[in-house]
Order: structure tokens, then sequence, then C-alpha cells
């Protein structure tokens, strides 16, 4: 635990004093009851339970104000918290290279059954998209609480060449902030892939298309939406990878990467073509710490399940840094409120 406001702490340093008035308080009552020749005979009928019992209401109070001393501090923890998250977008890889059987029963079944699963574990009010990217990037399923038909639209993927994953990211920005005025055809288009159509300066066609200036964010400081993004490859195609991550970085959408494959890479062949794919680890983790979310590896269908519900649940809920000086505020009203009562109740009157 740490404080925002560490030096009112010394206001601590009232405690003991407080301690010791009350210890003086306590002897001079002693001193004048001495004067009473039938003292023994009270304390015969009163006994010890109410002799001790008169300690607890000052003790009470005097833990209030140490809580409310800590709750001026500004304490911060880090705790468990449910997330806001309101969408999830899945960017799903459905180039050829899916179909390698290294994941039994192969790449892209095993990734449709773990998103599916994925799907059954959030909660109904959160709404989900799918967008696939090969060559290029497409929404199949804007974003929608209707579970049956984000299963439908996954259990639709097509197998396609190429592997643009810049492109998967900016299609998935465009599902997030419809009315961003993101020109997805100019920034995933054959001119895609240089700073000036993805960095903080758009190209002219999307620049016409902005409603108003993009004004940068803290990473991953949008909480409404997440994207995970897996694929089994290396970028072939598209829009850099790294610089898509900085545009979601820029509007602090965090993205949650998934890694399938092989980092040595197997060679496939499709149609009288063959190909070696290999998974970009590297730039998976770059893509994941650029936008504070995380990477994550999954070799076999049972790791990638794993991944989907380690996923699900911190999606769910999220550990993160909060500042906890209400609890202590709480926990000081609740104290003092208590120790009025058990005097009343006690002596028949107010500390």
């Amino acid at each position: 635990m740490t404080f925002q406001w560490p030096e009112t702490l010394w206001l601590l340093a009232a405690v003991p004093v407080l301690v010791a008035g009350y210890v003086l308080l306590l002897l001079r009552n002693k001193k004048a009851a001495l004067r009473y020749a039938s003292l023994a005979l009270v304390r015969d009928a009163i006994g010890a339970g109410p002799a001790i019992r008169r300690h607890v209401p000052p003790l009470m109070l005097l833990l209030a104000l140490v809580a409310m001393v800590l709750a001026i501090a500004r304490p911060s923890a880090v705790v468990t918290l449910p997330t806001q998250q309101e969408t999830v977008i899945l960017a799903m890889d459905v180039s050829g290279s899916m179909r390698a059987t290294d994941v039994e029963p192969n790449r892209l079944v095993a990734s449709q059954t773990a998103a599916k699963s994925f799907i059954a574990e959030m909660p109904p009010s959160t709404r989900i998209g799918v967008v696939s990217f090969a060559g290029t990037a497409a929404v199949v399923q804007p974003p929608t609480r209707n579970r049956e038909d984000i299963v439908a639209a996954i259990d639709r993927f097509q197998l396609q060449r190429g592997t643009a994953i810049g492109s998967g990211i900016i299609v998935s920005l465009a599902t997030i902030f419809p009315e961003a005025g993101i020109d997805v055809s100019a920034l995933i288009g054959p001119n895609a892939g240089t700073r000036d159509s993805i960095g903080g300066k758009p190209p002219p066609a999307a620049r016409k298309a902005e409603k108003e200036p993009l004004k940068p964010v803290a990473p991953g400081s949008f909480t409404s939406a997440v994207i995970i993004l897996l694929t089994d490859g290396q970028r072939t195609t598209g829009p850099d990878s790294l610089e898509a991550a900085r545009m979601a970085a820029a509007r602090g959408v965090r993205i949650f990467t998934v890694g399938m494959g092989t980092t040595a890479g197997e060679i496939i062949g499709f149609e009288g073509w063959s190909m070696r794919v290999r998974l970009d680890e590297e730039v998976l983790k770059a893509i994941a710490d650029i936008t504070r979310g995380e990477y994550f590896y999954a070799g076999t269908a049972t790791d990638l399940k794993k991944v989907y519900e380690i996923l699900s649940t911190r999606l769910v809920f999220e550990r993160k840094h909060s500042e906890i000086g209400a609890l202590f505020t709480a926990a000081a009203a609740v104290l003092a409120l208590l120790a009025g009562l058990l005097s009343l109740l006690w002596f028949n009157r107010i500390v």
C-alpha cells in the first residue's frame, strides 16, 4: 500500500499523546476513588467484566481516528475489481497457414473452438465483434451481444493468402471508434505501411475524413474496449504492425496478442504452391507492450483454450492500482458509530 499524501501521516503522532492522556485520566480517577472506604465493596459488586468493558468505546474511537488519518493520506493499493470493458474485438488470422495441422485438428479449427469457448465465458453485457484478416482485413461481425451471431460469423471463416496484421488492428480500431473518421481504405490500401499513413500524420484522404484531430491519450487508458489479436505467422503484406499498434496506443486501446505455431516455422502447401510459415513472437510481444496489453503463446489446442480462459478472467476482473481512501473513511465512521452505541448501551452515556 502506498500513500499519495504521505506527509499527513505525521498526524498519527497524536495517537500516543491521546493514549497517554487517557492513562493519566484513569490514574486521576483512581486516586479520587481511593477516598471512598467502600471501594472494595464497589469493585466486588461491579466485577472485572465492566471494568474492562469501559475501555472498549475509547479504544474504538482511537482506531477510528487512525483510520481517518490514513484516509486523509489517500492510500492506494493493487486491488481486483470488475473491469469496464463494454466491447471486445476478436481479430483473428485466416491466412492459408492456419490450415497447418501442428495444432490438432488444425490451427483454424483450434482457434475457432477456443474463441467460441471464450465467447461463452464473457458476461452477457459485453459486446463482441469479430475481424478476420489475411491479405487484408474485414469486419465479419460488428460488435453485438447476440452470441449466436458471433459464433456463426466465426464458423464462416474462409482461408486466404497473406498476413496483414496491421490491417487487422486498424480495422478493429475503426470498429471500436466508428465515429472517429478513421479512413480504413487509405490506411490499409496500396500505399499503406508508411509512417505518414499510420502515425500522427494520416494521409490526405484520411485527413479529410477525420472529424477532429486526434488527441493522443495514455496507452492502455481506454477501458471500454480491448482487442484480442490471434495470428500464427508473420506480417507479409499491409501496413506495418508496430505502427498500427502505436495507432491503438494513441487511442488508449490495449491489444492482447496470442501467437500460434512455432518460431522455426514449417512449410505447408496449398493448390500447387508452398510457403514457410513462421511465428513472429517478437513483433507480437512488441504490439502488446506498446499498447499495455499482454502476449500469450499457444503451441497446442489445449494451450490456446487455456489462454482464452485466462483472457476471459482478465477481462471480467482486473488487478489495478486504485485509491482506497473511501474504505478507511467508511471504517472510521463505523468504528465511531459503534463506540457511541456501545457507550450508550453499557453506560447510558456517550464516550
